[in-house]
């Protein structure tokens, strides 16, 4: 493995273990695709540091559990802007 994505890996996991970040936050920060980050935390990082791993696998499955809430609160969001903004133009 280079070191430029051995370094990224240990950075990746380590922000989304102390930051309890999402996949897609994590690729958003760190400027790579969500599909890098979930390659680098699920089997990059298993073969490196197996302890950090489980911790990070942790923090993936809590997020894949919460992920309908944050969900349907996104999807709230953009119905209550759209209605604030045609109330605007109908006002």
């Amino acid at each position: 493995m280079k070191d430029y994505i051995y370094q990224r890996v240990l950075e990746v996991s380590n922000y989304i273990y102390e930051t309890k970040a999402t996949v897609r936050q994590a690729a958003k920060v760190f400027g790579v695709s969500k599909s890098t980050v979930h390659k680098d935390v699920t089997e990059r990082l298993e073969k490196i540091n197996g302890q950090l791993a489980e911790k990070v696998k942790e923090v993936l499955e809590y997020n894949k559990a919460e992920r309908h809430f944050r969900g349907g609160e996104a999807t709230k969001r953009k119905y209550m802007e759209e209605k604030n903004s045609s109330d605007i133009k109908e006002g």
